[in-house]
């Protein structure tokens, strides 16, 4: 009976093991950073950014306050990413180099904004575009 308990411990460990070893290789998801300093540390807007997104969004449409450090159209607009051909990349592009994609679809987490919100930075304010038509 103790040889076999000691058996199971082992192959659960090596099953451990070889598990860690696995997940160790998967690539993280590196997606292309905006021009300059961000308005948080890299590492606070990873763990936060929808609470800065929901907080500005309140501020905005609740209070009336409209400031550009957390708001959509700032996050939109630095980190757009163009493709080869020197178009902006779409939320539902199939390569997922959309900035925001790049993490959402490695986490599986699915991104909502973009049902009402421009996905591009040349499309995110109506006034600008009804001004230079």
């Amino acid at each position: 009976m103790h040889v076999m308990h000691i058996l199971k411990i082992i192959s659960l460990a090596v099953l451990l093991l070889t598990a860690t070893g696995i997940n160790a290789d998967v690539p993280k998801p590196k997606p292309i950073h905006g021009e300059g300093q961000c308005v948080e540390p890299e590492d606070d807007m990873k763990r936060n950014h929808m609470e800065y997104i929901l907080h500005q969004r309140d501020e905005t449409m609740q209070k009336g306050i409209r400031t550009s450090k957390h708001s959509f159209k700032q996050c939109v607009s630095c980190h757009a990413v163009k493709d080869d051909n020197g178009e902006y990349v779409r939320i539902d592009d199939p390569s997922n180099k959309h900035f925001c994609a790049t993490c959402h679809e490695f986490a599986a987490v699915s991104i909502d904004c973009f049902q009402c919100h421009a996905d591009t930075p040349r499309s995110t304010d109506k006034h600008e575009l009804r001004v230079n038509k």
